[in-house]
């Protein structure tokens, strides 16, 4: 467990949970799925202690889970999302090695190497919680991001991401964006392993035999389509549910609201590009697919031609030596010195006018 203090002028870490909230800025409460599992009732207690109101357990239940899809849902004291991450499997880190001789197996463990467990937050007005799976990165990242923000730096005059975190929410849809913006790092490994496996199924020199592996990746692809599907949903869920929240008077709280519908959208948009990009993944292996079985039905044309061919040429000759094996005591040629010659000369004739004709007919041609 950590727990920080954000305020718009400082960030800092606590040893513990406080017995008050701050007077100014927010709590961020940060869990591994199993530590909260065990603390759940510190954490509720606090929460009671605080005036925030307790977490429903239904919600509990979602937030350890670790097979739940992302969805959001919302109570009248605090907001729930729940969003499957998009990263690289712990021990992986091979596979993002550049490698210009890439194999389908390579391929293949590049797309189970993708880790998409699941990380929730509970969303209240002046705490965040969040529970994340084991050695998740996230949790790090955003610890070191912020303490990096405060270090000489004012404060004041920054915008965007360049700012401290204004309210739970705020860093929340940060935390969010950064979980999606993580899959294009497995962009690039996932585009050259796909390449890999267009580029074996479209050799022709090779046998292609490894039909589950392709399938499971296939698999893979799809699982991944899903997820970014119900990431989609979540945020757009999340931005309908920001619209409906009650308005106030205040123009600071009413310029972070805007704030927090652009950056719901932003991160909506990335969502977008991510789904984009898995179904122009998943299309690039239909389509490799469908090329491998068409060069195949090519090649066995080719086949096919050239061997009908070659017998079209041979079944004259076939006939002209049945013709003269014939047992009769009487055949033209048959007591001629040079009839052997004659025939040989004859039969040449014949197969080389068919290989002619079939050349212009363009039945033997490589193009």
């Amino acid at each position: 467990m950590r727990v920080f203090h954000i305020q718009p002028d400082g960030f800092q870490e606590l040893t513990a949970l406080p017995d008050a909230l701050p007077e100014r800025g927010f709590l961020w409460m940060g869990y591994g799925r199993r530590e909260f599992e065990v603390g759940e009732a510190s954490v509720q207690q606090a929460l009671m202690r605080w005036g925030c109101g307790n977490i429903v357990d239904l919600h509990v239940s979602d937030l350890i889970n670790n097979q739940l899809p992302s969805h959001f849902d919302y109570t009248s004291w605090y907001d729930m999302l729940v969003f499957r991450r998009l990263a690289a499997a712990p021990g992986s880190q091979d596979l993002f090695v550049d490698d210009e001789h890439g194999t389908l197996a390579s391929a293949q463990r590049a797309l189970r190497a993708i880790d998409t467990s699941p990380v929730g937050f509970a969303v209240f007005d002046r705490v965040l919680v969040t529970v994340h799976p084991t050695d998740c990165q996230v949790r790090e990242f955003f610890a070191h991001k912020l303490d990096r923000l405060t270090e000489g730096r004012d404060k004041t005059a920054a915008r965007g991401s360049a700012r401290l975190p204004t309210s739970p929410a705020d860093l929340m849809l940060r935390m969010v964006n950064h979980m999606v913006d993580s899959y294009l790092e497995l962009r690039r490994l996932l585009t050259r392993q796909l390449g890999t496996l267009q580029r074996v199924l479209l050799d022709q020199n090779s046998e292609f035999d490894d039909w589950p592996l392709l399938l499971e990746s296939r698999d893979a692809l799809h699982r991944l389509e899903d997820t970014c599907e119900d990431q989609r949903s979540a945020i757009q869920e999340w931005i309908d549910a920001l619209d409906e929240w009650p308005h106030d008077v205040d123009p600071h709280a009413t310029r972070e609201r805007e704030l927090l519908r652009v950056r719901s959208r932003d991160v909506l948009e990335h969502v977008e590009r991510v789904l984009t990009h898995v179904r122009r993944l998943e299309s690039s292996a239909e389509s490799a697919v469908q090329m491998h079985f068409s060069a195949l039905g090519h090649r066995t044309n080719s086949i096919m031609r050239t061997l009908t061919v070659l017998t079209a040429i041979f079944l004259p000759l076939n006939l002209i030596t049945g013709i003269f094996g014939m047992n009769f005591e009487w055949m033209p040629l048959i007591h001629d010195a040079g009839g052997f010659w004659d025939a040989a000369a004859l039969m040449l004739m014949v197969a080389g006018g068919l290989w002619f004709v079939f050349r212009r007919k363009r039945y033997l041609a490589n193009r």
